[in-house]
């Protein structure tokens, strides 16, 4: 999920979510403007066990979006979300050393991340956001990415970009109702999701930079030690936006009754989403070359639909998945290229 004008990987990571592999792959550069999509590669060349840790993965981030549902059900949303980055931050950052980069590049990413991107999903779910549909909405991160690029980096947008980005925008149209042939999602809740995708796509800018300011040094930006040290950024501007939408009685009545799924799904956030996600992406990353990796990141929407269906029921009518199946296709047209070897081979 990357915009194609982009050399380096910008932000993921569902969740941190589904973050995904952008933010993994940020201290990669990547030559041309596209990723290569060699999946058969990714398959072959890489080991069994560290294969089914991308695998893995790929799950935990995709059931994040479910797990965001559940543990809305006891937790208002902001205070979620501050929850969710407080135990991220807590204990791991008197293990992780800081990022090789000042504070100027973390504590933006933090707010873009943490407050713009998961406090406008969090809250579209809570007013009604399917979980499911979300983890597809959230991948327009791309082509925000793409745009924000092209406005300030000066970098150029591909006739193949553009229509990549006409698909994915036929398939947000179709995914929310809006053609009136689908079953309705709220106006505003599909419009938060999508100013969550913004907001990923203006991390996804942070960390180019941020990468840049690293390499420039002579040093590595390890994208693990940028998400658990702007983890830092959230909690509190999160916590006071929870006291204004939802009142301090309400905040303290949900401190106090914590259910065993709210705390669940606040540890799962947390450790699983967040710190094993990024740590074993990372790990990968370091092992394999970013275009082996970050295709297997394209199954995180389906595992986002399909862990919705089976935990929570959720049912897509055939025009929203004939929508999310859109949204999909512009990614790939828009992100990806198929490399010339493996069009030689298909020739031959």
């Amino acid at each position: 999920m990357i915009a194609g004008g982009i050399r380096s990987f910008g932000l993921s990571v569902a969740g941190n979510a589904v973050q995904v592999w952008m933010t993994s792959a940020a201290c990669l550069e990547l030559s041309g403007s596209s990723l290569s999509l060699d999946m058969k590669g990714t398959l072959l060349t890489m080991r069994r066990q560290d294969l089914l840790i991308a695998m893995l993965v790929v799950t935990i981030w995709g059931a994040n979006f479910t797990v965001i549902r559940l543990g809305l059900e006891g937790v208002p949303p902001m205070l979620l979300a501050s929850l969710r980055y407080l135990l991220a931050a807590f204990p791991a950052v008197f293990f992780i050393r800081r990022p090789a980069v000042s504070l100027r590049y973390w504590l933006p990413y933090g707010l873009f991340v943490g407050v713009g991107q998961f406090g406008c999903l969090f809250y579209a779910m809570h007013i009604g956001m399917p979980a499911g549909i979300a983890s597809v909405v959230l991948q327009a991160q791309a082509f925000f990415t793409l745009m924000f690029a092209a406005a300030l980096l000066a970098e150029t947008v591909s006739a193949r970009q553009l229509a990549g980005l006409g698909l994915a925008a036929a398939g947000l149209f179709l995914v929310g109702g809006l053609s009136g042939a689908a079953s309705l999602i709220k106006p505003i809740a599909l419009l938060l999701t999508i100013t969550a995708a913004a907001f990923w796509g203006l991390s996804n800018i942070v960390v180019r930079k941020a990468n840049a300011c690293a390499v420039s040094r002579g040093e590595k930006l390890d994208i693990l030690s940028l998400v658990v040290w702007s983890a830092l950024v959230p909690p509190i501007p999160l916590f006071v936006l929870s006291l204004c939408i939802d009142s301090p009685a309400v905040v303290v009545t949900a401190l106090v009754n914590l259910s065993t799924i709210s705390l669940f799904s606040i540890a799962y956030l947390a450790f699983g989403a967040t710190i094993f996600g990024y740590g074993a992406w990372s790990y990968l990353l370091s092992r394999y070359p970013a275009n082996r990796v970050a295709p297997l990141s394209l199954l995180v929407p389906v595992a986002g639909l399909v862990t919705a269906r089976l935990v929570l029921d959720e049912r897509l009518t055939a025009v929203q998945w004939g929508g999310c199946l859109l949204v999909v296709a512009g990614l790939l047209l828009a992100t990806l290229r198929i490399p010339a070897r493996a069009l030689g081979d298909r020739r031959s």
